[in-house]
């Protein structure tokens, strides 16, 4: 799995990093940004809580 978050999108409300830290975090332009490359199995239910949490789907995980 690959997250990957639309920045054009994001509203910057700090759901995704607070939900699965290992994953999201807070760019320096204050939106959301996932980790490069593969989502670690461990982490996958977390990410897609994230996805499904965020408020403007900003987020996909596929």
């Amino acid at each position: 799995m690959k997250a990957v978050v639309d920045k054009d999108v994001c509203v910057s409300c700090g759901l995704c990093p607070s939900t699965c830290p290992d994953v999201f975090s807070m760019d320096d332009d204050g939106k959301a940004v996932a980790i490069t490359g593969k989502v670690p199995e461990e982490l996958e239910d977390s990410a897609k809580e994230a996805e499904e949490g965020c408020p403007v789907s900003a987020i996909t995980v596929e």
